[in-house]
């Protein structure tokens, strides 16, 4: 699939980098770093990245916030005691959380607690920016530096 994704150029990859956001299993990193060594555009694979990762955290925001608990709670198998669990910590670490919004299994629920607890929509969308386009910057030059 990611080879199948990868032949639609920029388009494949925000494809990807939108489902990766999601709760799909999906790689975005290994398609940027083959389009990368392919001689694409980094600022233009960077920038269709990121724009794929964000607006798919943009949709698992809106699963918590307009899904309410009970979406939430069938859509993680979350039983009342772990979703409680889950808002109190992300009470502890407040909103600045949501700069791990990229990291693999804790990066998706972070963004639809997000929704749940109501979080500003410009903070939330700050702060996920700032998370993801740091990573494929990263990713992007690990790739083309090594």
């Amino acid at each position: 699939m990611i080879e199948h994704l990868a032949q639609y150029g920029y388009g494949g990859l925000f494809l990807a980098s939108f489902l990766a956001a999601t709760l799909l299993p999906l790689g975005s990193e290994v398609i940027l770093s083959l389009m990368l060594l392919q001689g694409l555009s980094p600022a233009l694979l960077v920038t269709f990245a990121t724009a794929g990762n964000v607006l798919g955290s943009i949709v698992n925001y809106a699963i918590g916030y307009w899904g309410g608990t009970a979406l939430i709670k069938r859509f993680f198998s979350l039983s009342d005691q772990q979703l409680l669990k889950t808002e109190r910590r992300y009470r502890k670490y407040g909103v600045f959380s949501l700069l791990f919004a990229w990291v693999p299994v804790i990066g998706d629920p972070l963004t639809v607690i997000a929704g749940l607890l109501r979080i500003p929509i410009v903070w939330f969308f700050t702060l996920v920016l700032i998370g993801k386009l740091s990573r494929y910057l990263i990713i992007s030059y690990i790739t083309l530096n090594s």
